[in-house]
């Protein structure tokens, strides 16, 4: 029995990304002034995005076109294949039909260079020399590195320290693009500074390290920041995955039943559920939408809905989204790409309005189903998209008790090649499961920002 793959021409790439705003049946809350309180304006964002980036993220626009240069570009790795998981769905003794999404194809391993390529690209064209940003585990980081180097822009990381220390691999292939990785908190910038005062022996977060990239490109005027998630424009260009999938899907005789992401930021759960999303609130099929979360950071299944900072120190706009608190500080376990505090708001808004179910999975139990999966279909997934393949291999389990024979489909958004040590790591036991206790969520809680009253 084998695995069956589905591949589309070049011709077939999207001409243009989908803007879920569009189709929202309620509006988005505005992003707001952090000084302020008042909705941003394109001027207040100006010293962090390019003006088409800040154009984007403000849109409501359905389709918004993709240049023709960034299209050249990605189809370096895309259309990426579609799947169909007929060893998996064996080893289950499913009724279920499994598609995936393989986004592990690109030059860094994971679905990140559809928003790096285009961002590096509106940046290069608004005469911009330096970006820089913040990454997790690496998989941004390799990737803006990558399209950094394509239009000549010098490329500045602060990744999160105690991924630094998990993955030196990640970081070597930045290096490899001349970009410069640091170590976050780091004694860099005053918010480092400021962290480590108060502990020194800090293992990061996402929100620091976001915190210290933005300080840097508020400072210089030929610098600017990039975000591989949560905002608007980022999802937006993670949407070829979806459109993509519908065509394949099309060729294989199907439309999913359900979908499956896992989440952190959002973005490639958006890229494979936006377009679906869209497609049933314009009065098409509408699937059941799975959003698949660690235990260890549990920021739409435990987290408050409401406006917050997307950084440590209070430097970005406040935005309405699930989240955690700005400063709550994740344990160290190894999804390190899912260990931010907050949530897309477009896929919280999305939440609110019952049209994704969000659910979390423990540590253990996402590694035992990426092993599983790898043994059935030969691909070993990275740690945060073991998250999606458990949640799939759920809802086929699912499907073999109630009797269904329902189409699921989920995005496999990277490879675990750069995660060896994780997977090393599980095999000699040294894993456990982090559940992060009620009462911390409640204190990191406690400091959201007045406006939510």
């Amino acid at each position: 029995m084998e695995t069956k793959k589905y591949f589309l021409d070049d011709a077939s790439l999207p001409e243009a990304w989908y803007n879920l705003a569009a189709d929202l049946p309620e509006a988005l809350p505005p992003v707001l002034h952090p000084g302020t309180g008042e909705p941003v304006t394109p001027e207040d964002l100006g010293p962090l995005f390019p003006p088409a980036l800040i154009e984007q993220e403000m849109s409501t626009e359905r389709w918004i076109p993709i240049p023709e240069e960034v299209r050249e570009l990605l189809l370096q790795w895309r259309c990426t294949p579609l799947y169909r998981a007929r060893r998996l769905e064996k080893a289950l003794d499913t009724p279920a039909k499994i598609y995936y999404k393989y986004e592990g194809v690109s030059p860094s391993g994971s679905h990140k260079p559809n928003t790096a390529v285009p961002q590096a690209y509106y940046n290069r064209e608004a005469g911009i020399r330096k970006i820089t940003t913040e990454t997790g585990a690496g998989q941004w980081g390799s990737s803006l590195a990558l399209a950094c180097s394509f239009f000549g822009i010098e490329c500045l990381v602060y990744m999160v320290k105690v991924s630094f220390n998990q993955k030196p691999y990640r970081r070597a292939f930045m290096e490899s693009f001349e970009a410069k990785c640091i170590a976050s908190p780091s004694t860099t910038t005053a918010a480092g500074r400021a962290i480590l005062e108060k502990d020194p022996d800090c293992s990061g977060s996402l929100g620091m390290a976001i915190s210290e990239a933005v300080e840097v490109a508020a400072q210089n005027d030929d610098t600017c920041y990039c975000l591989g998630s949560v905002l608007n424009h980022v999802l937006l260009h993670q949407t070829v995955i979806g459109q993509e999938s519908m065509q394949q899907m099309e060729m294989a005789g199907e439309d999913p039943d359900v979908i499956v992401g896992c989440t952190g930021g959002g973005s490639n759960f958006a890229g494979i559920a936006f377009p679906y999303m869209g497609r049933g609130l314009r009065g098409g099929k509408m699937p059941r939408i799975v959003a698949v979360e660690p235990s260890a950071c549990p920021t739409l299944t435990k987290g408050r809905h409401a406006y917050d900072y997307g950084d440590t120190a209070h430097l970005t706009p406040l935005v309405k989204m699930h989240t955690l608190g700005s400063t709550f500080v994740p344990p160290g376990f190894h999804s390190g790409g899912l260990r931010y505090h907050g949530m897309a708001p477009l896929v919280s808004h999305a939440v609110k309005l019952g049209l994704a179910e969000p659910t979390s999975y423990n540590q253990l139990e996402t590694f035992a189903a990426g092993l599983q999966f790898a043994q059935s279909e030969g691909i070993l997934p990275a740690p945060e998209a073991n998250h999606a393949v458990v949640g799939a291999i759920r809802e086929a389990e699912r499907c073999r008790e109630e009797g269904k024979a329902e189409t699921i489909l989920f995005n496999l958004c990277g490879h675990g090649h750069f995660d060896m040590q994780a997977y090393m790591d599980y095999h000699d036991g040294k894993l456990r499961d982090y559940d992060y206790p009620e009462e911390e969520i409640a204190m990191a809680l406690a400091g959201l920002p007045g406006v939510n009253g």
